[in-house]
């Protein structure tokens, strides 16, 4: 009997070990909460990690649970996080416009989306992190799963999403035992993020631009982003130059082009330029700015009243402008779009 208590007891201090000792994983969204999401609105996005910093006991995991057009770039030990753009090897060549003419970026470097988002497939996978080599979860599916990473070395590590340069989290890694926050402490920091974020929200729409400006999308602290044209419709006067520009310390990357067609038929000549940027080759007419010199813009413009500022970003490190401005010489009313965001639309009336 007492034989039979002792090992019974063995037992469960055998079972309670692990128990003890069983690694937790904690949860980061790549993008907005749904509930936050759904505050913000349609047109306006958190560009941010809910919550921006974890902190965790060595063995301990982290879910990257997919809530956005985001991807998850963990670099190894002393590295950052890879371009979005990168030169594709090729040259431009034979784009030309309605008339005929030669685009000026024939014989420059293409440029495309960086093969490595396509071609790694992390979300719905589980990866252990060193330190030794990058943690990359690529573009997100329609419905991608959360990509889960086990930390084993202690140490605070940076997390990035290159599509939105700019986007990033941390995850600090104590030691095993270490005191770090509860379930409920990270729960309540993901909440004043959120709360902060639908705050910071309010008015980015009806932002105030300078004169004869627009603003491609404006913006907030904690990635907020509006994505609209800020004002949707300006009103000029014949011989007026308009500058687009992007929003201060923007993570996005948009463009404002004047055409024809409608925008959601990729049939259509700016149909199908929008289009190409789902893919990994993107129009050059859509990347490059449809001119290097200052034009007037009419129906006739490159043909078929083609302008386009090309990609623009506000990032310091990128290669692409932040602004570019066209004038308006001809009375009429033009439309144009965000090529990259066909949801953006404004117009600009020449009267």
């Amino acid at each position: 009997m007492i034989l039979l208590r002792t090992v019974v007891a063995a037992a469960a201090i055998t079972l309670a070990v692990p128990a003890m000792a069983q690694a937790k994983t904690k949860d980061m969204y790549v993008g907005s909460p749904p509930a936050t999401t759904k505050k913000l609105g349609e047109a306006t996005v958190a560009n941010a990690f809910f919550p921006s910093k974890l902190t965790v006991n060595a063995g301990d995991s982290v879910s990257f649970i997919p809530a956005g057009f985001h991807n998850v770039d963990i670099p190894k030990k002393g590295a950052g996080s890879v371009p979005f753009l990168v030169p594709s090897g090729q040259k431009v060549a034979g784009s030309l416009d309605a008339a005929g003419t030669p685009f000026w970026f024939n014989g420059q470097d293409a440029m495309g989306p960086n093969p490595a988002l396509f071609a790694a497939a992390g979300y719905g996978k589980k990866f252990t992190y060193t330190g030794a080599k990058e943690i990359q979860s690529g573009l997100p599916g329609e419905k991608a799963k959360p990509m889960t990473v086990k930390f084993t070395k202690a140490g605070s590590y940076k997390v990035y999403c290159d599509i939105h340069p700019g986007m990033e989290a941390s995850v600090k890694v104590v030691k095993k035992g270490a005191k770090v926050p509860t379930a409920k402490q990270d729960a309540a920091a993901v909440k004043k993020q959120a709360d902060a974020a639908v705050k910071a929200a309010k008015g980015l729409e009806t932002q105030a631009q300078a004169a004869n400006t627009v603003a491609l999308g404006t913006t907030a602290k904690g990635g907020l982003e509006y994505l609209g044209m800020v004002p949707a419709k300006l009103t000029v006067a014949p011989g007026t130059t308009v500058k687009f520009t992007m929003g201060k310390g923007s993570y996005e990357t948009h463009t404002a082009s004047f055409g024809p067609g409608d925008i959601t038929d990729g049939t259509s000549y700016m149909g199908a330029i929008a289009k190409s940027f789902e893919s990994p080759a993107i129009d050059p007419r859509g990347l490059y700015p449809s001119d290097v010199t200052p034009v007037s813009l009419s129906p006739t413009t490159h043909g078929n009243g083609f302008w386009s500022s090309g990609a623009l970003d506000s990032v310091s490190a990128s290669p692409l402008p932040v602004d570019a401005s066209v004038k308006f010489d001809t009375p009429g009313t033009y439309a144009y779009y965000c090529l990259i965001h066909p949801f953006m639309v404004g117009s600009v009336q020449v009267q």
